[in-house]
């Protein structure tokens, strides 16, 4: 056997820390980097507490196509003329003067698993340590036949916030008295469970503050029930009589086209005509993600529930709408929940902090007519094989007003301190 010179020791020592100390080598080639996709609820969140919590010991690039960005969460607030536009947009000078983040605006075209590295649309490369990808949603256009991107300026989605939703709300007010919106809600799994039906309220509060109570919102829904079901019928019996229809796949028969042109959606029962038609598609995980191979059949991405690391690459960590994240909803509130348990884990990895076992949590609110709001939520922890609803509560029907007056003031605080945990 050949003796030990000292530099052939050290190979072999680096060797050996390479593969049982990573977060060593990684500190003693300068500090590891942490690159985020995605600056919503998720990525914001975890780039902003990552930064925070490792006091400068990582590197942390956020990359956000949008320099503002808007929340798809409380927009319905803003259709329903509760909220401005403004005060659902934030951008993110706070991340970068607070917490010394490098925040890129500009378009990631691909990631180099093997190169670890974020390929920019400009050709550009960022290169990681761990990734972060938080891309929310992407829909799938023809998922509802007849339906486009381009068919989305006339029947718009708004299920991506931003243009789409001042348009949604343009179309909302021209809206008259004895009209019809068409709403086609989306398949299982969508982001936010609630989202769709509480838009119809808010669709159909703006059109009874105008007295158009001659005009209707009809939800042609592909699921046999929705979230909060119970709630919703009863607050559009006593808030809007009348002016809200709900047809599940047993009456309407399924979706068999919606042509823009004539603002019409055919189904096996009837052809509804809209004055306004809102779309809602299927949807699936951030084309990024899905291009990257984090995606599985379903669409979406597997996740290891104690970390939020992914199934398919050990350096990569996917939260937010683009996850499969067991029994939570695709909500704000949960992809907030799953950064801050990937933040840990990419500090554990990277420095060698302690990671506390995973725990989750979600609230969602939704408003169903001025200081009428109801609220669904749970506690979730990480099983072997799924994140698991642990205890959970929703409102009831027949609650008292000041009740349901308090959820909605709960709601704006909420509001507050999660866009002020993603933004700083």
């Amino acid at each position: 056997m050949l003796p030990l010179s000292r530099r052939r020791f050290g190979l072999i020592s680096g060797a050996t820390l390479a593969g049982l100390a990573a977060p060593n080598v990684l500190r003693a080639q300068g500090k590891p980097r942490v690159v985020v996709l995605g600056g919503g609820a998720g990525g914001g969140t975890a780039a902003r507490q990552i930064a925070k919590d490792s006091a400068g010991a990582i590197d942390v690039t956020l990359i956000e196509q949008n320099a503002r960005y808007t929340t798809c969460f409380f927009s319905n607030l803003y259709l329903g003329g509760f909220r401005d536009f403004d005060s659902i947009t934030h951008g993110y000078d706070k991340l970068a003067s607070g917490y010394g983040i490098k925040v890129v605006n500009a378009r990631a075209a691909a990631v180099d698993r093997d190169a670890k590295q974020v390929v920019m649309a400009d050709g550009s490369k960022v290169p990681y340590d761990r990734l972060v990808v938080s891309p929310g949603i992407d829909l799938i256009w023809d998922s509802v036949p007849g339906y486009s991107e381009a068919a989305s300026e006339t029947m718009p989605h708004a299920w991506k916030a931003g243009p789409q939703t001042r348009l949604l709300k343009a179309r909302l007010d021209a809206v008259e008295n004895g009209q019809q919106i068409v709403m086609v809600a989306p398949p299982n799994p969508y982001r936010c469970p609630p989202g769709p039906y509480e838009r119809a309220s808010m669709m159909a509060h703006v059109l009874k503050a105008k007295g158009h109570t001659g005009a209707k919102v009809v939800i042609l829904d592909p699921k046999p029930k929705f979230s909060k079901q119970g709630l919703f019928a009863e607050g559009w019996e006593k808030h809007y009589p009348g002016m809200v229809e709900w047809y599940g796949p047993d009456v309407h028969g399924g979706i068999k086209a919606v042509d823009p042109a004539s603002g019409t959606v055919t189904t096996d029962l009837d052809t509804f005509k809209g004055a306004l038609v809102n779309v809602i598609p299927a949807q699936r995980a951030g084309t990024i993600a899905a291009e990257a191979g984090l995606t599985d059949a379903s669409g979406f991405c597997p996740i290891d529930p104690n970390s939020m690391r992914s199934k398919a690459d050990e350096s990569i960590f996917v939260v937010g709408d683009a996850s499969i994240a067991g029994d939570m909803p695709k909500s704000a509130f949960s992809a907030n929940s799953q950064a801050k348990v990937a933040a840990m884990a990419v500090r554990g990895d990277l420095t060698d902090s302690r990671v506390f076992p995973a725990r989750y949590s979600n609230t969602c609110w939704s408003l169903i007519a001025p200081n009428d709001d109801v609220k669904v939520g749970a506690q979730y922890t990480a099983s072997e094989t799924k994140i698991a609803s642990a205890s959970s509560f929703v409102s009831q029907t027949g609650e008292p007003a000041d009740l349901r007056q308090h959820n909605y003031t709960e709601s704006l605080s909420w509001y507050e301190s999660i866009t002020a945990d993603i933004f700083g």
